[in-house]
């Protein structure tokens, strides 16, 4: 049985060569405990998703397109036949270093609600 290995991710139309390693949390609705008395209860609250990736700055490449700060279609695509497309996405955080001691690598960090799953 296949598991998963390869997650290729695809950037508003541009695809994107990542190092083995990407991270793909899928956002939904989460519980919550919470304490009170003698028990415990749960309520719920949404929780946006989460994809990482690293990759490497190549020669001709468009940092500044790379890095567009604006929303976009972010497809997360997994060698095991699933496909999460997520309408929302834009990059969170701090901007991305990148050096020539890491061989140009960036990593990047997308925030989105809830994906759209695609089975092929």
């Amino acid at each position: 049985m296949q598991t998963l290995g390869i997650i290729d991710i695809v950037w508003k139309g541009r695809t994107i060569p990542v190092k083995t390693g990407a991270k793909l949390r899928l956002g939904g609705i989460k519980n919550t405990a919470t304490a009170y008395g003698r028990g415990v209860g749960r309520f719920q609250e949404f929780q946006g998703s989460e994809i990482t990736a690293t990759t490497n700055l190549e020669k001709g490449q468009s940092l500044v397109d790379l890095l567009d700060h604006e929303e976009g279609e972010l497809q997360v695509v997994c060698d095991t036949g699933q496909t999460y497309v997520f309408e929302d996405a834009f990059l969170e955080g701090d901007r991305p270093e990148t050096t020539g001691a890491t061989d140009g690598q960036i990593e990047l960090k997308w925030a989105a609600g809830e994906a759209q799953e695609i089975i092929g």
